[in-house]
Order: structure tokens, then C-alpha cells, then sequence
């Protein structure tokens, strides 16, 4: 078994090689190949500090592989200096259940969640993109530059933060320009990252240029929302997977209840356009939105990819239960 602490996952996991890892798995989803289902929240009545969110997977193909992340989500550590996310994502062994990785939980799903965004970004934003915007300046807000320096190197990348002096610091860091608001950030930007926290809508479809693309991160449960209705109702909208983002999105859950949108609205998952078996972008003026949740089959790719690269190169811990 091998111990993957955040310094290992972050030398290993490539943007490069996350992406090609992360479009098999969505591939493979849109051709059933994985037991995948939404991820279970968990929460004692009353008042609580915390709950635990459980994501379990099954790969069903050779070689077959189980799955498990589990965080405990503590909104409150902000405040002590702590990560609010902390947990683990375990990989077994589908056949006779022996655990062959661990892996530290907030850093593998921040840099797979960077690289499904940027695998989003290669397949819905225009080929001539040149101006990312991001909004928010937390890890994710990181994580996203260094991604969207990756797979657009020529891009400006303008980035906006909730605290202008945090965001002016990654800014100065990453190589991108600051911005003090969302409208001036987004205004004419060919792609557009949301990565915040936000419990209302940030990002309104009157500040959004045709033929941008919007990758909507930040918000994964059904009381959090970063994206106005009508943007929702105005662009071509496509999710990781339906399932998840009727039950977990307030994006989508939000639009559908104003009703601007009904659940017929989502036009495709990112799998099926990979596979070619939905379309994508038409024009070049549509504007074009994929809302991102994650799901337990991403973790077991990246659990899988960053494993076999540890154990190549020599890094990671070794260890045995017996």
C-alpha cells in the first residue's frame, strides 16, 4: 500500500497527465463503466460543527478497482488556519478488497477538479480563447491558473478574489492581473472559472460575452449557487453527470425552481462529447457553461494515475497492515 501525503500528489499529478486520466474516466462513465453512485452527506440533527460526505466507487472493468473518499467538511477551520476539508480517498482492489493507496482528500480533488476543468475548457471554449477570468483566489483559484496556463500558455488570465489583497498576492505569484470586481473581470473574457463559496449567485448573464465559456466550480450542494438563472437559461448547458447536478447543484436546482430552466435544459454530459455521441459548441457565438461537482469516479482515476507515478519515481510512503 502507498501513503500519497499533498507534496507527493502535487509533484506527481501533472495538468497534462490529470487531463488525459480524467477523459478516460468521463469517457469510460458515458459508456457505464463505472458503479458510481451520488455522493451521501452526512449530518447529525441539531446543531453540528461538521458533517461527512461519502463518495464510493466501483470501476467495473479490468482491473476492477473500489473506491472511497471520505471529508469531514468543517466550514468553521477557516478561522483557525486549518483547510475546512479534511479526509481521505481510499483505493482497493475490486477483486479481493486489499487497500493498494491512500491519499490525502483536499489535494487530490483540487487538482482533478482543476484538470476536469480544464479538459472542459479544451472540449466547449473557442479554439481562438486568449482571456480566462477567474473568480476566487482560495486554493481552487490557484490550482485553475496554473491549469489554465497549462492548456491555453498564451492566455491573459485575470483573477479576482474576495479579499483584494489575497487575490493581488496570487495575482503577483501566478502571473495574472488582479481585478477589484467580478463585472470588470468577466467583461469580454473568452472563458470564465467561478471557484468561490458563494450561497447566491455571483455572475450575472448580462456581464457575459457571446462565445464565452463558463466552467462553474465553487458551488457543489443544493443550498450554494454561483450562477445567475438567466445565465443558466442563456447558455448551452452541459454537467459531469445529471444525476448529480439535479440532486446537488443549486445552480442548476436554483434555475429550474425560478423557472428558468426545466431538467430537459442540460444538453449533454462532458463524456458524451468526448465520446461524439453529443455535440458540443456550434457557433461561435453560443455561450457555452459546464457546471463541475466531481463524482467518486474522477478520485479513483486520480488515485490510480498519481500510485503508479509515485511508485515509478521513487516517492510515496510503503506500508503494510501486517
Amino acid at each position: 500500500m502507498i501513503l500519497l501525503d499533498a507534496p507527493t500528489l502535487r509533484a506527481v499529478l501533472t495538468t497534462a497527465d490529470c487531463v488525459e486520466a480524467m477523459r478516460q474516466v468521463f469517457m469510460d462513465t458515458a459508456e457505464g463503466g463505472f458503479y458510481a453512485p451520488v455522493r451521501t452527506r452526512v449530518r447529525p440533527e441539531g446543531e453540528s460543527p461538521n458533517g461527512m460526505t461519502l463518495m464510493p466507487t466501483l470501476r467495473m472493468k479490468s482491473p476492477r478497482r473500489w473506491c472511497l473518499k471520505q471529508m469531514v467538511v468543517t466550514p468553521q477551520n477557516s478561522a483557525v488556519g486549518l483547510d475546512p476539508l479534511q479526509g481521505v480517498v481510499l483505493l482497493h482492489d475490486g477483486d479481493n478488497g486489499q487497500v493498494l493507496a491512500i491519499a490525502d482528500a483536499p489535494e487530490l480533488t483540487t487538482l482533478r477538479t482543476a484538470a476536469t476543468t480544464a479538459l472542459a475548457t479544451r472540449a466547449f471554449a473557442r479554439p481562438d480563447a486568449r482571456t480566462v477570468a477567474i473568480i476566487g483566489a482560495g486554493v481552487q483559484g490557484r490550482t485553475h491558473a496554473a491549469a489554465m496556463r497549462a492548456i491555453l500558455p498564451n492566455a491573459q488570465i485575470r483573477l479576482w478574489g474576495r479579499s483584494p489583497e489575497k487575490a493581488a498576492e496570487l495575482a503577483r505569484e501566478m502571473g495574472c492581473e488582479p481585478f477589484t470586481s467580478i463585472e470588470a473581470a468577466v467583461r469580454d473574457a473568452d472563458v470564465v472559472c467561478t471557484v468561490t463559496a458563494a450561497h447566491d449567485p455571483i455572475l450575472k448573464k448580462e456581464w457575459i460575452a457571446p462565445g464565452c465559456h463558463v466552467n462553474a466550480v465553487g458551488s457543489s450542494t443544493p443550498a450554494a449557487c454561483e450562477i445567475d438563472p438567466a445565465l443558466m437559461a442563456a447558455a448551452l448547458l452541459f454537467v459531469d453527470r445529471r444525476d448529480a447536478a439535479l440532486a446537488e447543484s443549486g445552480d442548476v436546482r436554483r434555475a429550474i425552481a425560478a423557472g428558468a430552466i426545466t431538467e430537459q435544459h442540460i444538453r449533454a454530459e462532458l463524456g458524451e462529447v468526448l465520446l461524439g455521441c453529443a455535440q458540443g459548441r456550434v457557433s461561435t457565438d453560443e455561450i457555452t457553461l459546464y457546471k463541475s461537482l466531481g463524482f467518486g469516479a474522477l478520485d479513483l482515476g486520480a488515485i490510480e494515475l498519481a500510485a503508479d507515478k509515485a511508485l515509478a519515481s521513487g516517492l510515496g510512503k510503503l506500508v503494510s497492515w501486517s
